[in-house]
């Protein structure tokens, strides 16, 4: 027999205990039947009656509720957490030793385990594109902040706003032009419809080490429409392309319109040289970028760099606004030209070319092994069959150094203090045992900014995140797996050089003058 639980039921049993036994003994025996023990007898059937009544309501309430229950009941645990979805993903109720179960009063959920995601580069991951209903049209007076050469640029590069609208420009699909030294043969000039810029900015800024100019003029040449095809007198068979962009009615040509210099697509390399010039902090290199189209090399990818006319003009030899000889530039680097604001003597021989913008270029020709400025004809390495100073015949003149001419070596008309890098091919299958490291020779100071990216770790970070905005080379060098090839070859050579500066006591200084 259970106990009861209820006060209720204890009261009940409590009554039936008393009265059961004294109506069984007065039916039984053989007292006289008195008033009293009438009245009790009485009282004690008339309340059994009444319990008899209430479990017979209460098993037919309880045999209703079973034929409703599974559409109007819940599971308690189900009302307490109606959040829960009692899916599987709940714990079972701890069962007992006589296989009955007890319900619990607590909900046990299975955490499931994160998964393990690779490395994120912040501003790589793409996010999820929204309907757009309408295009928030440009601040009033914007359009007379930039030329327009570059508002075909910007009208096709979404996620990024010039000066301060912070509103995502409209975009516009390529489309066929025709002008002066263009072939028109149909489809050859039609480009692609693309509704995304091949320069891709998913994060709310660009990297640190671009400017916005950068990235403007990346867009530029990665996405303006090509209005003509010009040749370059140049051996190196490199064309012009002639940009949409200019005045209304001008005349197709460069200076009116913006133009890029479209190269072989062995000259990959350039946009590589362009992201690491701005990573190391010299700024030296001219905006380069990757592009394909089907009247270039079959659609292959070729760099596109750009076009400035604020060049000093060069000579047609040596592609230089300063002609130097190797002897002159080590003459050059003993007397230190106008470093500390020191105004060089007239007898010193100096150009007008700052003493530190030498060590620069030493530095970065070093790490992407490029010979063709300062060791033209390859006296520092053994050079292969393909290279042109072999092409050229220039190998055996090493025996007279001295007289050899540095070539691309230009300044800016309006600063002819610094130097702009061009002509930048590098070489990453030049194996340890053959680098080059005649391009340090006479360099006794380097740059402070551009030593510490070396030596720190960030070095692969940013070359990965600053390479994958442009979606054309990222894709052409096999993805990330390739272009992490080509960051192993420039981090095994900047411990190289590191070293170099270590065992030849080269001095760190700080050149942002």
């Amino acid at each position: 027999m259970t106990c009861p639980d209820k006060p209720g039921q204890l009261i009940n049993w409590f009554i039936c205990s008393l009265c059961v036994p004294r109506v069984r003994k007065l039916w039984s025996s053989r007292r006289p039947r008195t008033r009293r023990n009438l009245l009790l007898g009485t009282a004690c059937a008339i309340y059994l009656g009444f319990l008899v009544s209430q479990v017979g309501r209460a098993s037919l309430q309880h045999g209703h509720a079973a034929e409703k229950g599974p559409h109007r009941s819940r599971d308690p645990a189900e009302a307490s957490f109606p959040e829960i979805p009692l899916d599987g993903t709940l714990a079972p109720p701890e069962s007992q030793g006589n296989g009955s179960t007890l319900q619990p009063n607590v909900v046990y959920i299975t955490l499931r385990s994160k998964r393990s995601k690779p490395a994120n580069i912040r501003g790589t991951v793409k996010p999820k594109r929204r309907k757009k209903h309408a295009v928030a049209s440009a601040a009033p007076g914007q359009e007379a902040l930039v030329g327009p050469s570059l508002q075909a640029a910007d009208a096709v590069a979404p996620g990024y706003a010039q000066g301060a609208n912070l509103a995502k420009m409209g975009e516009r699909a390529w489309r066929l032009v025709r002008g002066p030294g263009v072939r028109a043969r149909g489809p050859d000039f039609l480009q692609p419809s693309s509704r995304e810029s091949n320069i891709r900015i998913y994060s709310e800024s660009a990297p640190s080490w671009l400017s916005k100019d950068d990235i403007r003029r990346m867009r530029l040449l990665a996405d303006s429409t090509v209005a003509g095809l010009r040749p370059v007198s140049s051996k190196s068979g490199a064309r012009l392309l002639v940009l949409e962009g200019g005045a209304p009615g001008a005349v197709l040509r460069c200076g009116p319109s913006p133009c890029g210099l479209l190269k072989q697509p062995l000259d990959m390399s350039e946009v590589f040289a362009f992201h690491l010039d701005r990573i190391l902090g010299l700024n030296r290199t001219l905006p380069s970028v990757s592009r394909k189209a089907e009247f270039i090399q079959d659609g292959r990818p070729c760099p596109i760099i750009l076009w400035d006319a604020s060049l000093s003009p060069a000579s047609n030899d040596t592609h230089s606004s300063v002609k130097l000889t190797w002897g002159t530039y080590q003459q050059l680097l003993k007397q230190k030209c106008w470093q500390n604001g020191r105004v060089p003597k007239p007898e010193s021989g100096c150009t007008e070319i700052h003493h530190h913008e030498w060590s620069k270029m030493a530095l970065f020709d070093f790490l992407l092994q490029i010979y063709n400025r300062l060791d033209t004809n390859c006296c520092g390495f053994r050079p292969r069959k393909e290279d042109a100073c072999v092409q050229n015949g220039l190998r055996p003149k090493c025996d007279n150094q001295g007289s050899a001419a540095l070539a691309h070596i230009i300044q800016r008309k309006h600063d002819p203090r610094h130097l702009v890098f061009v002509d930048n091919k590098g070489f990453f299958d030049r194996s340890e045992d053959n680098l080059n490291f005649k391009l340090l020779e006479g360099i006794k100071e380097f740059p402070a900014s551009a030593v510490s990216v070396l030596k720190s770790q960030h070095l692969r970070q940013k070359l990965l995140q600053s390479l994958f905005l442009d979606k054309v080379y990222w894709e052409s060098q096999g993805g990330r797996q390739g272009i992490e090839k080509l960051i192993d070859v420039i981090e095994h050579r900047a411990k190289i050089l590191i070293t170099y500066i270590n065992a030849h006591g080269a001095k760190v200084l700080p050149m942002n003058e």
